[in-house]
């Protein structure tokens, strides 16, 4: 019986919801790390797909930062 009201119309109202909050949660951090290493916000986007936010971290990780101008990390 407790199994059906776990599975029920209430859980799933709720889903869409928390989808949005996960989204920005990962992206919003995103697009600032984006705008500080001076490449496109709306890459930022890309990170609520999966595994194309792992190219994108490796991009990020090894790509060379146009905001640091001639500075070596």
């Amino acid at each position: 019986m407790m199994y059906e009201n776990m599975h029920g119309m209430e859980m799933w109202s709720m889903g869409p919801l928390m989808m949005l909050v996960m989204a920005a949660v990962v992206v919003v951090p995103f697009w600032f790390i984006f705008s500080k290493a001076g490449h496109s916000k709306w890459l930022s986007l890309l990170m609520v797909v999966p595994l194309v936010n792992v190219i994108l971290l490796y991009f990020l990780a090894f790509s060379k930062w146009p905001n640091l101008g001639n500075r070596n990390m």
